[in-house]
């Protein structure tokens, strides 16, 4: 895994494609909201209260 942060920060660094870094962070927050989603601790988190 870590070959393959490696390589993509390589690639970023080559291309000048440092754009795409806050795209992938928000990526991996959503994913990471998804995930924690469904634990009945951080559901009422993700709901507006009534």
């Amino acid at each position: 895994m870590w070959r393959h942060l490696k390589n993509f920060l390589l690639f970023l660094r080559e291309e000048k494609a440092w754009w795409l870094v806050p795209l992938i962070v928000i990526l991996l927050l959503l994913a990471a909201v998804l995930v924690f989603n469904s634990s009945s601790v951080l559901a009422p988190l993700m709901y507006p209260v009534r």
